[in-house]
């Protein structure tokens, strides 16, 4: 075999060894963290409003189609969230200063007659990953890196500022941009509807 014929064949066992990877998914919150979901299923649901902002890294591929997956997927969560009843979704500016939570409360829709909850999203990344090891190790997914906060207007206390990185992946898993809007939801959900802990 020929040196260029041998690496297409490995390439083409690297292809087969793909289709059988198995994907998992784990996420990784720190920060101020919920201390159990921020509305009980089933209750009577608290109002809401929500604030989004994409926070890219400088070469940051497609940035308008990652954040048209990252506000389906916020609405994918809102929709799934029945004790929530979110009034609005607001995309801010990137660059429009929210360093605290009096900034946040002086949003439009966050007035006198404001909700219980303001929520603050800030999306730093939402894709594809891959990386690929020596000798020919490839781990690939899709991944969503957010910041989360979250501040009852009713007594004007920060009850979250939560950073999550959420991945699903894993070894020989190649993923593209299909289910970054899922991903956006899980990532909300992991981070504002965390399940109890084991005992």
């Amino acid at each position: 075999m020929t040196p260029l014929r041998h690496v297409f064949g490995l390439l083409g066992a690297s292809a087969a060894l793909l289709l059988g990877g198995c994907a998992s998914t784990q996420v990784a919150s720190t920060g101020e963290l919920l201390r159990g979901p921020l509305c009980q299923r089933g209750a009577p649901p608290l109002s809401a409003q929500i604030y989004w902002a994409p926070q890219w890294r400088v070469d940051q591929k497609e940035p308008m189609r990652r954040e048209a997956a990252a506000l389906r997927g916020i609405q994918d969560f809102v929709a799934r969230t029945d004790c929530l009843a979110v009034r609005g979704i607001h995309r801010l500016s990137a660059t429009q200063p929210l360093s605290n939570d009096a900034e946040l409360q002086r949003l439009p829709g966050s007035g006198p007659d404001a909700p219980d909850l303001l929520l603050l999203v800030v999306v730093r990344e939402l894709g594809p990953r891959i990386e690929i090891g020596l000798p020919w190790v490839l781990e690939g997914g899709t991944e969503a890196s957010i910041d989360v906060r979250v501040v009852d207007t009713r007594t004007s206390t920060r009850l979250a500022h939560a950073q999550t990185l959420w991945r699903n992946g894993g070894r020989w898993v190649i993923k593209g941009v299909d289910t970054l809007d899922q991903d956006m939801s899980a990532a909300l959900t992991a981070t504002l509807m965390p399940a109890p802990s084991a005992p």
